[in-house]
């Protein structure tokens, strides 16, 4: 059997993540998580020279400094972002899967569902799934019987599993999944929109060395999912959004961006968090 080799990754577009994804995985632990504020990302066209330590909340980095929360407020804390971010009902979209190229292997129409009960402390997540073919700028394909309805979770504050929030981000994971592999979901909101991207780690073994006879060498991406999600009456695409242009504070997904603005030097603030640090801000300058 011939062992898998590191491979570097075509996925120009997705570069920030995969940076994002990098830090995360220079922490041990595997329950640490990574998250970011969004808003506060800028371009500079001047390399970055420091990294400062920041004193703010989750709730809105580089604010004012506090002291360190207890378990409880942690919990609360957490609860009320992703409730007031993503807990907002249908996020509908389409999932493209990636391989390690960037080639497209799979694409499925689908919503993940995060409804909050009426007491405010109960959250169901349930994915539905379009298994019939749809046109690409199907409005009522949610209402078909070709649906396939999945319950994933139940979260309550001080339960929110494997999420961790700072501000309008949240990472599901690091998990390993049945196949050995790891996954690791990032996911950013803004307006009635936001993006989520999936990426699976498998492990791998130096040229010579037999798979499995020593602990993984190391971790190869090769499976990305992204996802275009919005709280719209139809999908997020480049003729629905022409057709209906998101309002003021809404993302329009499918504009044109030079391929060389990915190639900047970037510069914004970064939270990590840990179960015993707790959550440690950082302002790259």
């Amino acid at each position: 059997m011939t062992s898998p080799r590191l491979t570097s990754v075509c996925l120009a577009p997705l570069l920030p993540f995969v940076v994002m994804l990098l830090s995360l995985q220079a922490l041990a632990p595997v329950s640490v998580a990574f998250a970011f504020a969004p808003p506060t990302i800028r371009r500079h066209h001047q390399p970055t020279s420091s990294i400062v330590c920041l004193s703010g909340s989750v709730e809105m980095p580089g604010g004012s400094s506090q002291e360190p929360m207890s378990a409880e407020e942690d919990a609360q804390v957490q609860w009320n972002l992703f409730t007031k971010h993503h807990a907002l009902g249908s996020w509908r979209g389409t999932w493209s899967t990636y391989n390690y190229m960037g080639d497209v292997i799979d694409s499925t129409v689908a919503s993940i569902d995060l409804d909050v009960d009426e007491s405010g402390t109960s959250c169901t997540q349930m994915h539905r799934i379009v298994a019939g073919k749809v046109q690409s700028d199907c409005e009522t394909c949610f209402d078909s019987d070709d649906v396939k309805s999945m319950p994933v979770a139940q979260y309550s504050p001080g339960n929110l599993g494997r999420n961790r929030l700072a501000s309008v981000g949240m990472v599901i994971g690091p998990s390993i999944l049945r196949s050995g592999a790891m996954s690791t979901e990032l996911i950013l909101r803004h307006g009635d929109g936001r993006v989520r991207v999936v990426f699976q780690h498998a492990p791998v073994w130096e040229a010579g060395v037999e798979p499995g006879s020593c602990p993984p060498q190391g971790l190869k991406l090769f499976r990305t999912t992204v996802s275009r999600e919005a709280m719209r009456s139809g999908l997020p695409t480049a003729s629905s959004e022409e057709a209906n242009p998101p309002g003021p504070g809404n993302p329009k997904f499918f504009r044109g961006v030079p391929p060389f603005h990915w190639h900047k030097r970037w510069a914004g603030t970064s939270w990590t968090w840990g179960p015993s640090t707790g959550d440690r801000g950082w302002r790259i300058e």
